[in-house]
């Protein structure tokens, strides 16, 4: 089992939090759920959902895979000269890393990204300008490079969350979760209507 540390800060937007804690949390015996923020306590998502987290100084897990969201919140903290270490510091020790919508600019400005294949949120695409190091994929559902998983907005992040576990589990079982929840996944990361609305 590895535990899914979910790193989350004021103003994160809600689906890019729980479409993949829906679909991996139903995974019990391959996934743990795990909440932190820098300072732990209550956090609360754009849509007013307030999430309780332990601090990041406890985080004790060995084996674990990160997901970072996005949102609003991440514009305060993508210079944050304590939030960014503490994010490349859990990145380092991942064996996997996932993100969605602008969790990859969170990323990115790690260094971690640097050299690598992403995406993020098209709507917001022009901010992926501020890390000319990354290897900015437009044209993406979600795109993965070795151990790192980037999405687009939002609900792209189910999409990943799916895609990662055909890729780890095995496709059986990502399709079985996909019609327990009722999703019609699009199993093609490459399929991304929503980029040309935003060229």
């Amino acid at each position: 089992m590895r535990d899914l540390v979910t790193v989350l800060y004021n103003d994160f937007e809600t689906l890019d939090v729980f479409g993949p804690i829906e679909i991996l949390g139903r995974l019990t015996d391959q996934f743990n759920p795990l909440f932190y923020s820098l300072a732990g306590g209550i956090v609360t998502s754009s849509q007013h959902v307030p999430v309780m987290t332990e601090p990041l100084s406890e985080l004790d897990s060995t084996r674990y895979v990160l997901l970072i969201p996005g949102g609003t919140g991440a514009r305060d903290l993508v210079d944050d000269d304590m939030f960014i270490p503490a994010i490349r510091s859990l990145a380092e020790h991942a064996e996997f890393i996932l993100t969605v919508c602008t969790g990859s600019i969170l990323l990115s400005r790690t260094g971690i990204l640097n050299g690598r294949r992403a995406t993020s949120n098209k709507r917001v695409f022009a901010w992926t300008r501020t890390a000319p190091e990354v290897i900015w994929e437009q044209r993406a559902r979600w795109v993965t490079d070795g151990t790192i998983y980037t999405s687009s907005g939002v609900s792209a992040g189910m999409d990943m969350a799916l895609g990662f576990v055909a890729d780890q589990l095995g496709y059986p079982l990502a399709h079985q979760v996909s019609q327990e929840i009722e999703y019609e996944w699009n199993e093609d990361p490459g399929h991304d209507p929503f980029s040309a609305l935003y060229p």
